[in-house]
């Protein structure tokens, strides 16, 4: 049996400086964060560099295509953009990237609010698996789990950020 110790904070840092050399090649990019673990990173990069205004919180639930088996949570939209997504450049970020199937709903709800410059995706950890054609052009971590594997991002009350795998 193998034991996989993910140091949530450690790989934050990393994302941080990953989304850092974004923005110096694309200075007017938005950060998007994708619910849940997403927009808590989102939040947090968007305070410790620095960046005016909020980060974005986008929702797949409306644009999945698993929504006729699964149905929709009792809180489903999520999305709040508080600001102009036409013509702007956005990183989107999420803290799993598995089989891409979420990334490819949040594109589609993002384009419902406009048609941004460009899409970015940056990924806590990158899991492999993928069953579309989406590439993170940041990972902070690329592991292999189990399909059956579940790796979910936890944040503390201070913050903190934590990954349990079940």
């Amino acid at each position: 049996m193998t034991t996989l110790l993910l140091d949530a904070e450690a790989l934050y840092a990393d994302l941080l400086r990953g989304v850092q050399k974004l923005l110096l090649s694309q200075p007017d990019s938005a950060l998007v964060g994708i619910w849940s673990g997403g927009a808590w990173l989102a939040e947090r990069l968007q305070k410790d560099l620095g960046l005016v205004g909020a980060a974005g919180v986008i929702s797949s639930s409306l644009h999945r295509d698993d929504f006729g088996s699964k149905g929709m949570a009792a809180s489903a939209d999520h999305t709040k953009l508080p600001f102009d997504v036409n013509g702007r450049p956005l990183i989107l970020v999420d803290d799993v990237l598995f089989t891409g199937r979420t990334t490819r709903a949040v594109i589609n709800e993002l384009f419902d609010f406009g048609r941004p410059a460009s899409v970015t995706l940056a990924v806590l950890v990158d899991r492999g698996g993928r069953e579309l054609p989406i590439e993170p052009a940041f990972s902070a971590a690329r592991i292999h789990l189990d399909a059956a594997q579940r790796l979910r991002l936890a944040k503390d009350e201070t913050g903190r950020f934590s990954f349990d795998i079940k």
